[in-house]
C-alpha cells in the first residue's frame, strides 16, 4: 500500500494549521506572520522608517518617524489592508491605526 492511498494523510500546511487552532496559538501566529511581512507589503523606504509594529484586537498599530511617510501611508491605508486580507484573511486585521 502506498502512502497516496492512505486515507488520514494531510498536507503539512494542513496538519500545522489545525495543530495551532488546537492549542489556539493560530491568531497569535497570523498576527506575527502579517507584522513579519509589514517590510515586504510597504517597501524598505517605510519600513526603515517605521519605529514600531503591533497588533491589538485586530487594529494594526503603526509608529511611523517620518511625518510625510504617514500621511503616504494615510493615503494608501485601504490598499495595504487589502493585502493583508488577501494574504491572512479578514480575521487578522480589521483597520490599520498610525500614530
Amino acid at each position: 500500500m502506498s502512502r497516496k492511498d492512505s486515507g488520514d494523510a494531510q498536507h503539512i500546511g494542513q496538519a500545522i494549521s489545525q495543530l495551532l487552532s488546537s492549542y489556539h496559538l493560530k491568531t497569535k501566529f497570523d498576527e506575527a506572520n502579517l507584522i513579519g511581512s509589514w517590510e515586504k507589503v510597504v517597501g524598505k523606504p517605510v519600513a526603515r522608517r517605521t519605529r514600531k509594529v503591533y497588533i491589538r484586537n485586530k487594529v494594526l498599530f503603526v509608529q511611523l518617524d517620518s511625518p510625510a511617510m504617514k500621511h503616504d501611508i494615510t493615503l494608501h491605508k485601504s490598499q495595504i489592508l487589502e493585502i493583508f486580507h488577501k494574504e491572512f484573511g479578514k480575521d487578522v486585521v480589521t483597520e490599520i491605526v498610525l500614530l
